[in-house]
């Protein structure tokens, strides 16, 4: 399933051209380098969770298992998703920037998940994946020491893999009415 229309050429020159630009313009004044992403949701039936980011709207589900219809991917399934996804940005954008040639990347994500962390019923399980693994498939005319060279980047530069592997200052606020 690709929505890509252009050929590998000009794809990579236009993430070069954003490259640059996002360098140049963070070289005039630092404080371009800083983003917010922003989600808002709120719960819907059942357990589901009626999401906005953006412009876009999406729902996300649990399994029968954990009080859902099923009607779409559950939260951690989607956190997957999202490293998945970032994964083939970061790739595409990296093989551009290091003129290493790229055809496609294909990504599959699994984490492990033990819910006696989550209901709270073994306090020394913690709640989220005891281990994700990333399954990352190239091709192209690169060799494979150029690919090595790539992931490292990869490895090195992906936010969403950053997440996943350090740990993030997070502030919650209740608000109650």
């Amino acid at each position: 399933m690709s929505t890509e229309s252009i050929t590998v050429a000009d794809r990579d020159e236009a993430l070069r051209g954003i490259v640059d630009a996002t360098a140049a313009a963070v070289s005039a004044n630092a404080a371009n380098a800083a983003v917010v992403f922003r989600a808002a949701g709120s719960g819907a039936s059942g357990v589901a969770t009626d999401i906005r980011i953006g412009r876009h709207e999406t729902v996300i589900d649990e399994p029968p298992a954990l009080g859902g219809a099923d009607a779409a991917p559950n939260p951690v399934e989607t956190a997957l998703a999202g490293l998945l996804s970032c994964q083939v940005v970061t790739y595409r954008f990296w093989a551009a920037k290091l003129n290493i040639p790229l055809d496609d990347v294909q990504i599959e994500t699994e984490g492990d998940l033990d819910v006696r962390g989550f209901f709270g019923l073994d306090n020394d399980v913690r709640p989220g994946f005891n281990g994700v693994r990333v399954k990352v498939r190239l091709t192209g005319p690169a060799s494979p020491e150029q690919y090595r060279q790539l992931q490292s980047a990869v490895d090195q530069h992906c936010p969403v893999l950053d997440l996943f592997a350090n740990p993030t200052p997070v502030h919650t606020e209740l608000i109650s009415s």
